[in-house]
């Protein structure tokens, strides 16, 4: 498997788990526009290896990051004298800008954050998209945009009240002030605390290890009926989750797992 060169985030693989990294430490990971562009790349070209069973996000230096680079949106001008077409313009880039979020969620393999100290704005943001989410004890997260005299538009709005009360999420948007990882931890928004760096990414990645030994069938297909149950009925979610085992349940899989556990040994899975 050939990985792509990126100049803002650091990609790294190994025993089936993909570690992509922020590494703009001397801006605290701010995403100016070209990391959004390798962001939107890395998970394109990950989905698309069967050879990768889990991913890791992680950021390099003091925080996690920092949000949108405050340069990137000094830089948002006005393209024409026309309102509309200004309008029409904007819209298109905060779609664009969502995407480059959104492909974590459609990523088929399972994506792990790994937060530490600050994750603000569009880390926020980010961090939402993935599926699992685990900090360090020091971790603070700040819905920061109404600071700023924006509305969150790249999916916190949407995605943050599903993973916490509503109420909660309500009042960490409007007040933006910060939360701690205790807080955090305490309402769901992530799954253990970590006493340091070191640690978290020791802590998951061995979380990470356990996914990627699993049958990737079962991985992909647990990702995709929970993000469809997520927006439909009970009723239709059970009717889709029905139809997916009818048609796509791995019955090699499911021989494997129950040798390896008579054997007492580890399953081996095909990618």
């Amino acid at each position: 498997m050939q990985i792509p060169d990126f100049q803002l985030l650091t990609v790294e693989f190994e025993q089936r788990v993909l570690t992509v990294t922020l590494n703009r430490p001397e801006k605290l990971n701010a995403l100016n526009e070209p990391m959004w562009q390798e962001f939107r790349q890395v998970f394109e070209w990950a989905d698309q290896q069967s050879e990768i069973r889990a991913v890791i996000l992680a950021g390099n230096g003091k925080h996690f990051c920092a949000g949108i680079d405050l340069e990137m949106l000094q830089g948002m001008h006005k393209e024409s004298d026309d309102p509309a077409r200004n309008a029409e313009s904007m819209r298109r880039h905060i779609l664009w800008l969502q995407e480059c979020f959104t492909v974590i969620e459609q990523c088929r393999v399972p994506v792990i954050a790994a937060i530490h100290a600050g994750c603000i704005g569009g880390g926020v943001d980010m961090v939402t998209a993935a599926d699992l989410r685990y900090a360090t004890e020091d971790a603070v997260f700040c819905v920061k945009e109404v600071d700023v005299g924006l509305v969150a538009d790249v999916g916190t709005l949407q995605r943050l009240p599903r993973l916490v009360p509503e109420g909660v999420a309500r009042e960490w948007a409007m007040t933006a002030r910060n939360v701690s990882a205790e807080e955090a931890l305490r309402y769901g928004l992530v799954s253990r605390l970590f006493p340091d760096r070191e640690s978290l990414l020791a802590g998951v990645r061995e979380v990470a290890l356990g996914l990627a030994g699993k049958s990737p069938i079962a991985m992909r297909a647990t990702k995709t009926v929970m993000n469809y149950s997520r927006e439909h009925s009970i009723e239709e979610g059970l009717n889709f989750v029905a139809t997916w085992n009818a048609g796509i349940m791995s019955r090699q899989d499911i021989i494997e797992s129950v040798t390896a556990t008579m054997e007492k040994r580890a399953p081996q899975f095909e990618d």
